[in-house]
């Protein structure tokens, strides 16, 4: 439990230092040997101190420091395998598709002459140059491993900052009353903060997947009727029930989950291809079975929902295929029979009659009908989802009425809508703009402007933009200006001003170093960027294809470095791994010259990861990148990763994914954008450069942080200053770490 609640704290770039490890309370400055060599060895890592961290850390016990160094040596991956296939990849093997083509021909004939490996494939004699290679270059199963050697460098190391338990505490409260939905790493970290603290039923929690992990928790001590006074609707229950089944804080239907399943495993080789297997295996997976105890729980939640009858059956309705699963699976209508279950026994009467209407019906008939007021009317009823189809509604009815009956209820929808509405109504009210969307369960996708916009002018359309944008600025400033502040100086980091506020976009990815928001930029620090792919520790060995590319786009063409193209102008790769070794994983690398691409004139490189082999991304694959502020070494066997150098890496984590773009480096700028979008396809040939764009163009539209704190200086009245030392209100990047603070400070 210390080293979770160590990961927690790592991951918010700081140590946690309990009460309890403290077993020296003198006021001694000299820092003792125990202490000395933890700090040089975190260094060799990356790591630093902050002052008031070193000096907690002396007074620490040597087994609590040797904790310490564990979790930082665990995510930093030093224990795993970095052996990549060729030796000293940054010089090309020369190797084509002929030799591959011979030494298959080779194979299948069983020729006598060349040279046999420990796979068992013959390579013939003036192929493959060998002596290049740590395993066998026809089918990448690597032979050779060396130790991967590490040491403090002259990049930029890390500060870490001191925590105690009263920081950790009021992270856990931060991510309960978060007004955004969480990602996947703040709801790793919720669900350490909550096994260890608990929670109390009093904490005002606003959203539905946060809801989950609470109620979870309070199931888990045994206080499930606690957990039923926390559901508001009988989806509510769907969502958790669907939770524990899946680990889906969202209710992805069963048939969307067994298609991606089915798609993941399809493969170019007929013989390979498992996609109706898989898609079967994963509806058989997904079947319900349920004890009584569990039914009898569930039963008892429905029965006792204080909302009405006709509102349950129509908040069921959209579900409504999954909920007959559900009813069926937990022998509900048994237990409908019994004593105190008479809400129940009405609920299924009703909704299995279908005696009941259903409000967007409803709406859909007085749209149809061109009745303004009556639409109007059944919107306000629900003002979140009247925010939700507004850009829609104005196209429909014009701006003018639209607005001004969204006026009506303003004050009643969500921040987050509103923040919404800002940061999409550029890219909405655009003729030729595309927008990317993410269903649930699928892949990312470009999408065409809606047909109605053609209707305007690009000046009409323009007034619709502004009319959006100005009223929910207005919004913003107003809740900026309830807030009581007697400060009189606030700070700014510069690099807020590139942070975009997270809303909609959330990464399903883990962040085990400190955490960034998507959309985050990074400066490359020299002329060379270093990607790396990990997979496969602590598995049997196995034909386990993972496939690190990247895609380099030009004004009328891309380029791709992956296993098909090793060398391409600007970027080499590290060899093509197929099957990974018994236990110690696999790594592959590209390296990316900046100066080559820039006078390439190349405008992007995306950075993409994929799942060659059937299935999805294996589970806790590590990729990132490094930065090369100084030139970056390879040893003889190959090897190329430097903890000291990573600048951001994720571990995957999502089950549904093939293909992911996990970074993009504008060259010009020379910088590199944090991002993640999924995609289908075995290659990085089967991503949509048009669709990263558009991504890109999205998150580019959002809101900034420090343009929202920019604002809040305006509406308070507060000085800006450049010295953080001056200012009352400090607004850095270690601020920035806790996403969940940033959204409630706005939200």
């Amino acid at each position: 439990m210390k080293r979770d609640l160590l990961k927690v704290a790592l991951r918010k770039n700081a140590i946690i230092i309990p009460d309890n490890w403290i077993c020296n309370h003198q006021d001694n400055q000299v820092i003792n040997k125990s202490s000395s060599v933890l700090l040089a060895n975190c260094t060799q890592l990356g790591f630093t101190f902050s002052e008031d961290l070193l000096t907690s850390i002396n007074r620490i016990s040597p087994n609590a420091k040797l904790e310490i160094l564990e979790l930082l040596k665990e995510v930093t991956g030093v224990h795993k395998n970095w052996t990549p296939l060729v030796k000293q990849w940054n010089i090309p093997t020369g190797e084509s598709i002929v030799d591959h083509i011979i030494t298959w021909f080779a194979n299948v004939c069983q020729f006598k002459s060349g040279s046999r490996l420990p796979c068992g494939h013959l390579i013939p004699d003036n192929t493959f140059p060998l002596e290049r290679y740590n395993g066998c270059p026809f089918c990448g199963t690597p032979f050779e491993f060396e130790q991967l050697s590490y040491k403090a460098g002259n990049n930029s190391l890390k500060v870490l900052q001191l925590w105690t338990e009263e920081d950790l505490k009021q992270s856990l409260e931060h991510l309960l009353t978060s007004p955004v939905a969480l990602d996947a790493t703040q709801v790793d970290d919720l669900k350490i903060l909550l096994s260890v603290y608990g929670i109390t039923t009093d904490t005002a929690i606003r959203m539905k997947e946060t809801l989950m992990l609470v109620i979870d928790t309070l199931v888990a001590e045994d206080r499930a009727e606690e957990a039923g006074k926390l559901f508001n609707s009988p989806n509510d229950i769907l969502r958790y029930l669907w939770y524990k089944h899946t680990g889906f804080l969202q209710i992805i239907e069963p048939k969307t989950i067994a298609r991606r399943m089915g798609k993941n495993a399809q493969n170019y080789h007929p013989q390979l291809d498992n996609s109706i297997q898989a898609k079967i295996k994963s509806l058989h997976d997904l079947q319900l079975k349920y004890s009584r105890t569990e039914c009898k729980r569930y039963a008892l939640w429905l029965n006792n929902l204080s909302m009405g009858i006709q509102a349950q059956c129509e908040n069921m309705h959209p579900k409504r295929g999954m909920w007959v699963r559900v009813i069926r699976a937990l022998r509900l209508s048994e237990y409908s029979k019994r004593k105190g279950f008479e809400r129940l026994a009405t609920l299924l009467d009703t909704f299995y009659n279908e005696q009941y209407e259903v409000w967007q019906g409803k709406v859909n008939q007085h749209r149809t009908k061109m009745d303004a007021e009556g639409t109007f009317a059944l919107l306000k009823q629900r003002p979140g989802l009247f925010a939700r189809s507004l850009f829609s509604s104005m196209l429909w009815f014009g701006a003018d009425v639209s607005i001004q009956h969204f006026k009506e209820v303003l004050h009643h929808i969500p921040s987050r809508l509103i923040f919404t509405l800002n940061m999409y109504a550029e890219s909405y009210f655009n003729k030729q703009g595309a927008r990317t969307v993410k269903p649930l369960g699928g892949t990312n996708k470009k999408i065409p402007a809606n047909k109605l916009l053609q209707l305007y002018s690009d000046d009409e359309l323009q007034r619709m933009q502004s009319l959006v944008q100005d009223l929910s600025l207005e919004v913003i400033k107003e809740n900026l200006r309830k807030v009581e502040n007697s400060n009189k100086r606030l700070y700014i980091d510069e690099g807020l001003f590139t942070i975009p506020i997270a809303i909609g976009d959330r990464s399903d990815s883990l962040q085990d170093l400190p955490a960034a928001l998507m959309g985050t930029r990074f400066k490359v620090e020299g002329d060379t960027v270093r990607l790396f792919l990990q997979w496969g520790e602590g598995l049997p060995a196995q034909h386990l294809d993972m496939d690190l590319s990247c895609n380099v786009a030009y004004e009328n063409r891309n380029e791709f470095c992956s296993y098909s193209q090793l060398t391409i102008p600007g970027c080499q790769h590290s060899g093509d791994i197929q099957r990974i070794p018994d236990m110690v994983g696999t790594a592959e690398y590209i390296d990316i010259d900046l100066n080559e691409l820039q006078q390439l004139e190349a405008k992007y490189v995306s950075f993409t990861c994929n799942a060659y082999s059937s299935g999805s991304l294996s589970p806790n694959l590590i990729v990132g990148w490094m930065k090369s502020q100084f030139p970056m070494k390879i040893s003889s066997n190959g090897v190329a990763y430097d903890p000291t150098a990573v600048q951001h890496q994720v571990r995957i984590t999502q089950s549904l994914v093939k293909g992911m773009v996990f970074g993009v480096l504008d060259v010009h700028k020379r910088e590199i954008i944090w991002l993640e979008m999924s995609f289908g396809g075995q290659v990085v040939q089967n991503l949509n450069q048009s669709g990263v764009e558009a991504l890109l163009q999205k998150l580019d539209a959002k809101l900034k942080i420090g343009d929202l704190l920019k604002l809040k200086a305006e509406v308070q009245e507060l000085e800006i200053v450049d010295d953080p030392a001056l200012a009352e209100e400090v607004y850095d990047m270690n601020w920035a770490l806790n996403t969940a603070e940033v959204s409630k400070l706005f939200l």
